[in-house]
C-alpha cells in the first residue's frame, strides 16, 4: 500500500458513520517494516486543525489489533497523549509485540507525525475464559435516549463551523441526560454527567471494530463532569482543555451501533487537572467497558474567582 492509499490524502466528504470506518482502516505499509509493525491512517478533518484524541486512540488499539491473533481480544489499554496532532496530516502506527504469552499479549503502540510520538499506548489481550462474575448496576431513572435532544437538535440551527461539525459531522449520537454544556451550564453543580451513544449507522460485524470505535466514543464526554461541578462549559471564556492519558477496560462484548448509556464522574480535581472517570452499559444493563482520564483544564484567574465565589455561595 502506497502512502497515499494509507491517508495521506485525507478522508473525504461522506455520511458520518462510513467515515468512521474508513478512518479504522489502517493500511499496512510495504518495505516500511524495522522492529515494529508499520502502519498508516488517515486523519479526520477538524476545524481546530487537531487530531481528536479518540481518533488516535481507536486507531492505535487497531494497529495492535492487526498484529495479535484474532481469537484474543482486547481487554485494556493504558496511553498517554504525547504532542498535539495535526489533523491535516496522517498518522504512522509502529507496533512493537512485547509478549505472547498462553493467554495473554501485550503491545506498545506509538502513533507518529513528523516522526515524534503524539500518544504512546500499551494494550493487553486475552483468549476467552471462564472465571467469576459481578458488575456495576447501570443506574435507575435515566430517560430513554429518544426522548432527548440530539447535537443536531442542540446546535444544528447556529450559524457557526463548530456548531455544523458537532452537530453534522461526528459519527456518533450524543444525547445528553442533564442539560448539554456545548455553549452553557445549567442545572445542578455536580461532579457527574450522563451521555446516550451510538452510531448513525450501521457497523459492519466485527467485534473488534466495535471495541475500537468504543474508545473513539470514550474521549468524546468524559470531562464534563468537571466542567459541570464548576458550572462551566466548552465556550467559558479563556479555558483550555486537553486529554493528558486515557485508560480503557472492555468488559463485555459491545456493539456501538446500538444505543450505549456513558455515566460519568470525578472524583478529583486540582493543581490544573481533573480526572474523570466513566462506566459504559448497554441498554439491557450490561456493563460493557470501563474508562479513566485525566485530563488538563486551565481558566483564567478571573473566571476561577467567579467559579469559586459561586460554589462558596451555594455552599
Amino acid at each position: 500500500m502506497t502512502e497515499a492509499e494509507a491517508g495521506l490524502q485525507g478522508l473525504p466528504a461522506q455520511d458520518p458513520t462510513s467515515m468512521l470506518i474508513e478512518l479504522l482502516d489502517l493500511g499496512e505499509l510495504q518495505g516500511a517494516r524495522t522492529d515494529e509493525d508499520i502502519f498508516m491512517g488517515p486523519s479526520q478533518k477538524q476545524l481546530r486543525q487537531r487530531v481528536f484524541g479518540g481518533q488516535v486512540l481507536a486507531q492505535s488499539l487497531v494497529a495492535a489489533m492487526r498484529t495479535v491473533d484474532a481469537g484474543r481480544k482486547v481487554h485494556s489499554m493504558h496511553g498517554y497523549f504525547l504532542r498535539p496532532g495535526d489533523a491535516n496530516e496522517p498518522i504512522t502506527f509502529g507496533v512493537e509485540r512485547l509478549r505472547d504469552g498462553r493467554s495473554f499479549s501485550a503491545r506498545r503502540v506509538h502513533a507518529y507525525q513528523e516522526g515524534m510520538p503524539i500518544l504512546s499506548m500499551i494494550a493487553s489481550f486475552q483468549d476467552q475464559d471462564e472465571g467469576v462474575e459481578h458488575q456495576s448496576e447501570m443506574p435507575a431513572g435515566i430517560p430513554d435516549p429518544e426522548s432527548l435532544p440530539s447535537t443536531a437538535d442542540l446546535l444544528g440551527t447556529f450559524d457557526h463551523p463548530v456548531a455544523r461539525e458537532w452537530a453534522f459531522e461526528r459519527p456518533f449520537d450524543i444525547r445528553h441526560v442533564d442539560p448539554a454544556l456545548y455553549v452553557s451550564a445549567t442545572g445542578r453543580k455536580e461532579a457527574r454527567n450522563a451521555v446516550w451513544m451510538k452510531t448513525f449507522g450501521p457497523m459492519p460485524d466485527d467485534p473488534d471494530l466495535h471495541r475500537a470505535a468504543l474508545a473513539y466514543a470514550s474521549d468524546y464526554t468524559l470531562l464534563e463532569s468537571i466542567l459541570r461541578k464548576h458550572g462551566m462549559s466548552w465556550v467559558t471564556p479563556g479555558m483550555s482543555v486537553a486529554s493528558l492519558d486515557h485508560a480503557m477496560w472492555w468488559h463485555r462484548p459491545v456493539r456501538v451501533d446500538e444505543w450505549l448509556l456513558y455515566v460519568q464522574e470525578s472524583p478529583s480535581a486540582q493543581g490544573a487537572r481533573g480526572l474523570a472517570t466513566g462506566k459504559i452499559f448497554s441498554r439491557e444493563g450490561l456493563h460493557v467497558a470501563t474508562v479513566a482520564q485525566e485530563g488538563m483544564i486551565r481558566v483564567p484567574a478571573e473566571v476561577k474567582d467567579q467559579v469559586d465565589g459561586a460554589l462558596r455561595t451555594r455552599s
